[in-house]
């Protein structure tokens, strides 16, 4: 049976283990991004010098909204506790654009971009450099890296059943890495070792990661875990946020209100009640609290309010919402390790890693195999 699984283990991984090795490597750096890009871009997210007060938010709305071009709107303010963060303030397009502002000064800082490196990582991470088709053709750099996600799932599978042991004994020999009985030893360790310990992680890392790539295993996965399935709705420039309203030329302007009014009042009502959150958005007529006691980084408290008068009129919260409403974020904080803080963070980083070498190790393993197979009928 363990020849069998051998055999498998083998050739699936000869021909699709240097796409491994890139998914997991690409992955592996893209876990700390958000942090990087802070250190590198300090100026961007980070005020010159905590002032005594903030300017309120909707003066902030309407500063940024006075200099956009014409067909791009605020679409909301995202505020982080942190007194020396900057303003996010979140633009209709193009898509997931923002600006940085200055709230005790009103400059604008710059717009977000990611870095080249990091779109390169992430263009690598999911398609394989390849490049969304314009006519809704195949994309083969998605199905290639789904594909290859897959099969690691059944080659990490097939390797733990190579290596169970059947003894204790044989389990604590197979469990460790030497470090001291030369080269080969070493690889050899940390490929069938190394695997086991991070086997988990990356199972977790690969099957949540298959619900970008297949349409029915994004199904599937969500009725396992007993999402309904969403009805497809017309699609509006600002996914999940109403248009702004503005006066028209020529219209009588005091019969339309501020499409930024009481926002600063929101803000601070959500603050108070929630003292231990990672972020406020508020926008036109709702605003989401996100906290960090729920381990889900895309679980948010989700609220209405009236944009005339400032009352808040109805509440969504995480806690009391279905798994519909939970998975998706759960997939998204597992998938990258962000579930529990740093902590996890690092253990994702280092077992993507390990991944990325797993296949490495494998082929020096084979090629090492070829060699005293082809030594041996020599002497032979």
């Amino acid at each position: 049976m363990k020849k069998a699984f051998w055999k498998l283990h083998l050739w699936l991984s000869l021909p699709f283990g240097l796409i491994i090795t890139l998914i997991c490597f690409s992955g592996a750096m893209l876990v700390f991004e958000p942090e990087i890009a802070r250190l590198s871009h300090r100026g961007l997210y980070h005020v010159e010098r905590v002032g005594p007060t903030t300017i309120p938010l909707e003066e902030l709305a309407a500063k940024v909204s006075a200099e956009l071009p014409e067909g791009v709107a605020v679409t909301g303010i995202t505020v982080y506790p942190d007194p020396e963060r900057s303003y996010q303030v979140n633009l209709s397009k193009p898509r997931r654009a923002s600006l940085y502002i200055d709230p005790y000064t009103g400059e604008i800082k710059g717009q977000s971009q990611r870095s080249p490196f990091f779109r390169t990582l992430f263009s690598l991470h999911r398609w394989l450099l390849d490049k969304r088709p314009a006519d809704d053709g195949i994309f083969w750099g998605k199905i290639i890296v789904g594909v290859s996600t897959l099969l690691f799932v059944i080659i990490l599978i097939t390797g733990v059943v190579i290596w169970w042991p059947r003894s204790r004994k044989g389990f604590k020999q197979g469990a460790a890495i030497a470090l001291r009985k030369g080269k080969a030893r070493f690889w050899h360790d940390l490929h069938t070792a190394g695997g086991v310990y991070a086997l988990l992680l990356l199972l977790a890392m690969a099957l949540t990661g298959l619900t970008w790539s297949f349409d029915w295993y994004r199904n599937a996965f969500h009725t396992l875990f007993g999402v309904e399935a969403s009805a497809p709705t017309a699609k509006s420039p600002h996914p999940g946020k109403r248009p702004l309203q503005t006066a028209q030329p020529g219209s009588d302007a005091k019969q339309l209100p501020s499409p930024f009014a009481h926002w600063q009042q929101i803000y601070e009502q959500l603050a108070r009640e929630n003292p231990d959150h990672l972020k406020i958005e508020v926008s036109d007529g709702t605003a989401s609290v996100s906290n960090n006691r729920y381990g889900n980084v895309r679980g948010a408290d989700r609220y209405t309010f009236d944009p005339q008068s400032g009352q808040i009129t109805g509440a969504s919260l995480y806690k009391d919402s279905g798994n519909s409403g939970k998975i998706r974020g759960w997939i998204y904080s597992v998938h990258v390790g962000a579930w529990g803080g740093t902590a996890s963070r690092i253990l994702w980083f280092l077992a993507a890693l390990l991944g990325a070498s797993l296949p490495l190790t494998g082929y020096y393993l084979w090629i090492k195999r070829l060699y005293r197979k082809r030594r041996n009928r020599v002497v032979h």
